[in-house]
Formats: C-alpha cells, sequence, structure tokens
C-alpha cells in the first residue's frame, strides 16, 4: 500500500514540475497499451518485432493524420458559412430578447455578454492550462510529439526490460509485489484503452448518424464528420468530454438549421449518452474499470486542478490502475502466486 501510494505521490510530482517529458511519456504508455495487442499479434504470425512495431505503429500514425486532415477540410470548408450562420442567429436573438417580455435593451444584452465572456475566460484559462503549458508555442508541441512517438517505439519494443529494470530498482523483498502489481496495472490499462475506444466510437458513430438523418429532413446537416471526430475524442475525457461536444452539436444544429431542429439534436445526444451510460459502461466498462462514479467524477475534477486537459483524460485510467495496484498488493497474491492475469485481473466474467 506505502509502495503505491509513494509512486502515486512522485507521478503528481513529475506531472508538476516534470511536464514536458512527463505527459508525452503518459501519452505514449496510452498509445503502447492500445497497440501492443497488435504487435504482439504480429509477433505470433512470426513478424520480427521491429518490423510489427514499425508497421503498427505507421499505420497507427496514418489513420491519425488521415482523421486531422480530413477534420480541418471539412471545417475550413464550413467555417465561412458557420461565421455567417452564426452572426445571423446572433441577430435574431437580440431582436428576441428586445421584443420579449424581459425588454432588455442592446446595453443591457451587451453587458450580460461581456460578463459570459469575462467568466468563461477565467475559467478557461484553468481548463486550458495544461495544453499551454505543454506547448505553449508550436516547438513545445512538435517536441512533445516526437517524444510521445520514440517513448512508444521503445515501449514497444522493449517494454519488458524497461519494466524489468524498473523492479530492480526495489529492495528484493519488494520485487514480487512491484512486479505483480505492475503487471495487474498494465493489464488494466490495455483492457481500459480498448473498452474506451469502443465506447467512444459508438457515441461518435451514433450521434454522427443521428446528425446526418437530421440534416436529410431538413436539408443537411453541415460539418457531420468533425462532429463524430470531435465526439469521438470528447469521450476519452468522461464529463467534461460529453458535456462540450454534445453542446457543440446541438449548437451547430440551432444556428444552421433552427430551434426544433436543435431540439431534436439535443435529444439525440441524451439518447446516445444515456445508452453508453447505462448499458455500455455498465456492460463493457465496468469490468475494466472497477471504481465508483463518485470516484471517476472527483478523478476528473483532481486531474482538470493538477494539470488541465490532460489530467482529465489520464485521470479515469490512472484511478482504475491505481486501484487495481492496491488491491492486488493487498491481498497477498504475489506471496504465494505467480505473476497475475487477466482472469486474475478482471475476474472471469461471472
Amino acid at each position: 500500500m506505502l509502495v503505491v501510494l509513494g509512486l502515486i505521490a512522485v507521478l503528481i510530482y513529475l506531472v508538476i514540475t516534470l511536464k514536458y517529458i512527463v505527459i508525452p511519456f503518459l501519452i505514449a504508455i496510452l498509445i503502447a497499451a492500445l497497440l501492443v495487442p497488435v504487435v504482439n499479434f504480429c509477433v505470433r504470425m512470426k513478424w520480427p518485432r521491429w518490423a510489427a512495431v514499425t508497421v503498427v505503429l505507421a499505420g497507427f500514425l496514418a489513420v491519425v493524420s488521415g482523421l486531422i486532415v480530413v477534420v480541418v477540410t471539412q471545417v475550413r470548408s464550413g467555417l465561412p458559412a458557420l461565421q455567417i450562420q452564426s452572426a445571423a442567429a446572433y441577430e435574431n436573438l437580440r431582436e428576441f430578447l428586445r421584443d420579449s417580455p424581459l425588454q432588455l435593451s442592446d446595453a443591457d444584452l451587451d453587458g450580460y455578454l461581456n460578463e459570459i465572456f469575462d467568466v468563461i475566460q477565467r475559467d478557461s484559462q484553468a481548463l486550458v492550462s495544461g495544453i499551454l503549458s505543454v506547448g505553449s508555442t508550436a516547438g513545445h508541441v512538435l517536441t512533445g510529439a516526437l517524444l510521445s512517438v520514440f517513448a512508444t517505439i521503445f515501449v514497444l519494443i522493449d517494454g519488458k526490460r524497461i519494466w524489468s529494470w524498473t523492479v530492480r530498482l526495489f529492495p528484493r523483498r519488494a520485487r514480487n509485489a512491484v512486479d505483480g502489481a505492475g503487471v495487474a496495472g498494465w493489464l488494466t490499462l490495455t483492457t481500459f484503452v480498448k473498452v474506451q475506444i469502443f465506447v467512444a466510437a459508438v457515441d461518435a458513430i451514433g450521434i454522427g448518424v443521428g446528425a446526418w438523418i437530421l440534416g436529410l429532413f431538413y436539408g443537411g446537416f453541415p460539418l457531420v464528420i468533425p462532429i463524430a471526430v470531435a465526439v469521438f475524442l470528447g469521450s476519452f475525457i468522461p464529463v467534461i468530454g460529453a458535456l462540450v461536444t454534445g453542446a457543440l452539436a446541438v449548437f451547430i444544429a440551432l444556428v444552421f438549421l433552427g430551434p426544433i431542429p436543435a431540439v431534436i439534436m439535443l435529444g439525440i445526444v441524451l439518447l446516445v449518452q444515456q445508452l453508453e451510460g447505462h448499458i455500455l459502461q455498465p456492460l463493457v466498462m465496468g469490468t475494466a474499470v472497477k471504481v465508483h462514479p463518485l470516484a471517476v467524477v472527483f478523478a476528473v475534477a483532481a486531474g482538470s486542478f493538477v494539470a488541465g486537459i490532460p489530467g482529465a483524460l489520464f485521470a479515469v485510467p490512472l484511478v482504475a490502475v491505481v486501484n487495481v495496484m492496491t488491491k492486488y498488493i493487498a491481498s497477498g497474491d504475489w506471496r504465494i502466486h505467480g505473476r497475475p492475469t487477466i482472469t486474475d485481473v478482471l475476474g472471469n466474467g461471472k
């Protein structure tokens, strides 16, 4: 227990003081957790490990780059229309508020808007502090990306020897506990990443297809692909991601199609998120993250406070891994059994 708490304290300290290095490394760990099963499959198919790592990582980077290109192209093509429609919707809203029983003047509206913008600007500084601290310049972004890629390569190629070296840093009598806890945490992390991608894909497909179908009845729904990609990425940040990406879809429906389609889009978003939260999450995520939802909420809040958006991204997998490692050490299984298996960590599903 003390070993795990010590590791948590060290990790928090490193994230705060060495964020330029630690956050890219944590990103590399998540990517490696996703790609390791594919690399191992290729190795079982008699591929040399270096070739498997090269092909799998290149394919992953190609998919990510392709998504970025598609999103940027779609956004650039739809941005002028979005600006025009946003300005028109804003003027319609001002006119509605002036003629409503509230009888708000232009001065009142400008004052309220300035207050809202001040609050958003003040809160957004804390929210994006993690991103800005990791890459406030293009050089920092490039450095972080290169660090993540190189760290991923070495974890995929030589991860076992790196972990064995890490275990040997501990006293001899603690090595079995540390090794078993690390293996249990890694099995949990790989399962979490696969399950989270599945859940995120379901969210993105559900909301994206819903927006596309809605557009069939109202002359087309713009920016469907960027919305779906945003939902996919946002799903990796619990609570905050779903709220922001859902609001984005509803906002675009309101600006381009009007209030009624926006309400329908809101219903689609809520339906997809309810299905995910009450059906998908308990069925598939519950086996990977055996953590109470309240702990998840507090973990995301704490991660956001410590490291901004990257902290919110890493909060849930970190809590899941620490939870499994702590339970493994406390159980004492490392004294009588060998390394844990996936069944030992996640159960047999019964």
